[in-house]
C-alpha cells in the first residue's frame, strides 16, 4: 500500500483558522468575551485540549486576551493589530502621534484621490453621530464615532494595507480621546481633520485634505506637550 501525504491542515490549525474568521467577520466583537469552552467544544466538535491550543495561538498573536477567572476576550481583529497593540505599550504617546502623522496624511491624500460617493456619505454620517453623542454628553459613543471616522478615511484611501495599519491604533487612540475629553475647555467637535477634511475629500483636493489633517494633529501634539 502506498501512503500519500494528507493536504488537510492539522486540527489545531483548522480550529485556529475558524476562530480567526469569527473574529475578523465581526461575529465576535472587539472587547467582548467569546463563548465559554463547553459551548465552543460542542459547536466545533473538538476536545478541550485542541480548543485551548487554538485559543493559545490566537492569544500569542494578540487577537485574544485570556483573563484567568474571567474568560477570553477579543483584543484585536488581526495578528497585525494585536502585535501593534503590544508594541505601542513600549512607546510614548509622542512617538505614536508622530507615526500617526504619516499614516493620517497619506490616508487623507489617497482618500481625496479615491473615495467613492458611498465613502463620503459614510464619513458625513459618522460626523453626525459624533456631534450628536458629544452634545448628549455620551462621551464613549463620541470617542467611538470619532475613531470610526478616522478609520473610514483610511479605508477610503483604497489601500488595504494602510487601512489595516491605521486600524491597529484603535485601542490607543480611543483611550487618548477619552483622556482629552476630561480636560477643561476641550473642544470635542473640531472642524479641522473632520468636517473640513470631508469637504476636501469630496472636492478631490489632496493638498487641502493633508492640510486639514496636519492642523488637527498639531493641535493634538500641543495637548500632549502641556
Amino acid at each position: 500500500m502506498t501512503l500519500t501525504a494528507s493536504h488537510r491542515p492539522p486540527l489545531v490549525e483548522e480550529i485556529t483558522a475558524k476562530l480567526r474568521t469569527l473574529i475578523q467577520s465581526g461575529q465576535w466583537p472587539l472587547q467582548q468575551r467569546i463563548p465559554a469552552e463547553p459551548e465552543l467544544m460542542a459547536a466545533l466538535g473538538v476536545s478541550r485540549g485542541t480548543l485551548r491550543e487554538a485559543i493559545k495561538a490566537l492569544a500569542h498573536s494578540g487577537m485574544l486576551d485570556v483573563r484567568r477567572g474571567d474568560g477570553t476576550y477579543v483584543r484585536a481583529i488581526s495578528e497585525m493589530s494585536g502585535a501593534a497593540q503590544r508594541m505601542y505599550q513600549d512607546h510614548s504617546e509622542e512617538h505614536i502621534l508622530e507615526v500617526r502623522v504619516g499614516l493620517d496624511t497619506q490616508a487623507a491624500r489617497l482618500a481625496a484621490r479615491h473615495a467613492t460617493a458611498g465613502d463620503i456619505a459614510a464619513l458625513r454620517e459618522l460626523l453626525a453621530a459624533r456631534r450628536a453623542a458629544w452634545l448628549a454628553e455620551d462621551y464613549a459613543s463620541w470617542a467611538q464615532a470619532d475613531w470610526d471616522f478616522h478609520v473610514m478615511v483610511a479605508k477610503a484611501s483604497a489601500n488595504p494595507l494602510l487601512h489595516e495599519l491605521y486600524a491597529s491604533f484603535g485601542v490607543v487612540f480611543h483611550a487618548d480621546l477619552l483622556r482629552q475629553q476630561r480636560r477643561a475647555g476641550f473642544n470635542g467637535l473640531p472642524n479641522e481633520g473632520h468636517g473640513e477634511l470631508v469637504d476636501a475629500i469630496a472636492g478631490r483636493d489632496e493638498a487641502a485634505a493633508v492640510g486639514s489633517v496636519t492642523r488637527n494633529l498639531n493641535s493634538c501634539a500641543e495637548w500632549l506637550r502641556e
